[in-house]
């Protein structure tokens, strides 16, 4: 297995090495704005980070699993908490919308699930990013539920999914620049649903 090109920043094995880790993703960035997803290859990135392609696939095993740690790290929006259910998930999904239609992470997001349509590794990738944004959206709820604004045995990461569901098919129909009403009525109908759960 060969090693990293510099010295410097020598592997450590399945445990990554900072140095390393950082130039690898910043160089992923670096190739996707010049080249683009259809462009995006592990080989541009090995040579521009001038690491190993075999430490690359060691602590991202796809090319998919590299492109969602850059999408993590480029994402940045807000989950307000504002003390009210609907406010909090209009709040994120409007954020949401907002950094996918101004980034280009929306359209590198899209190519991903895309891709995951026929490639095994990046659909494995891309649930196993999904499974934990849901957690993450799903705190949303579970703060509802201390709150007793929703019953405490709504099931948060299936509303977490719902949320998700709504946020994705806008991306996938180009539909991000949905307006707060039709967004708010979406949400409310889904709070209405969990509000009356278990009543």
């Amino acid at each position: 297995m060969a090693a990293d090109a510099d010295p410097a920043r020598r592997s450590i094995g399945a445990r990554r090495n900072p140095a390393s880790a950082d130039a690898i993703l910043e160089a992923a960035e670096a190739v996707l704005v010049e080249a683009g997803y259809a462009g995006f290859s592990i080989e541009a990135v090995a040579r521009r980070a001038r690491a190993g392609k075999p430490t690359i696939y060691r602590w991202w095993p796809s090319k998919a699993a590299l492109l969602l740690e850059v999408y993590q790290r480029q994402k940045r929006v807000e989950v307000p908490d504002t003390g009210r259910l609907e406010e909090d998930l209009v709040g994120f999904l409007k954020n949401l919308f907002s950094h996918w239609r101004e980034t280009s992470s929306g359209s590198v997001f899209k190519s991903l699930i895309a891709e995951a349509q026929s490639d095994e590794t990046a659909a494995a990738a891309l649930a196993g990013y999904a499974s934990g944004r849901h957690v993450h959206t799903g705190q949303i709820i579970e703060r509802a539920k201390a709150r007793s604004e929703i019953p405490a045995d709504v099931d948060s990461a299936l509303v977490a999914d719902l949320i998700a569901s709504y946020a994705w098919k806008h991306l996938l129909t180009n539909r991000l620049d949905e307006d707060e009403a039709t967004i708010r009525k979406a949400v409310g109908y889904v709070i209405r649903g969990i509000a009356r759960n278990a009543l």
